[in-house]
């Protein structure tokens, strides 16, 4: 192997491509539009619930169109089996980030080696509002919630 075969090799890397499946926050009713019949269904569900309640929505990525529900218990992200969302891929951290509730809901990144993106920005704690894009990994969701705004409904 040459020097500069072993130059190529060693500056090598992997690119997880960070890059939102929508430009900033997602427009709700949009969205909400494009959903099939049984996905709008359990978005008006979560919407008109008495209790604080969310869902999250895969937008990209394995498991494309699952959705999870969240609520006021909050629930863990990762690739752990026992995680309330269970993603499944090397990109995601066994606890990569909670989801916790205490008069809104609350994105934590738990200290993952890829990080955790909210609307295309690193974040380690941020709150949730409805349309924020949440990027884990390879895996691109949108939390949906009736205990929060949207900018852009």
């Amino acid at each position: 192997m040459t020097a500069a075969e072993v130059e190529r090799e060693v500056t090598t890397t992997i690119s997880l491509g960070v890059r939102p499946v929508v430009n900033g926050q997602v427009n709700l009713d949009t969205l909400i539009q494009s959903l099939d019949s049984d996905n709008q269904s359990v978005v008006a569900q979560v919407l008109a619930a008495s209790e604080p309640t969310a869902l999250l929505l895969v937008l990209k990525g394995a498991g494309r169109g699952n959705r999870f529900m969240v609520d006021k218990s909050g629930t863990t992200i990762g690739r752990a089996v026992d995680s309330g969302i269970f993603l499944d891929d090397v990109t995601v951290s066994r606890r990569h980030a909670t989801i916790t509730f205490d008069q809104e809901f609350t994105f934590t990144d738990s200290g993952s080696l890829n990080g955790s993106y909210l609307n295309n920005e690193r974040a380690s704690t941020a709150t949730l509002k409805s349309g924020d894009e949440i990027q884990i990994g390879k895996f691109h969701l949108v939390f949906i919630s009736n205990h929060s705004h949207s900018d852009n409904k």
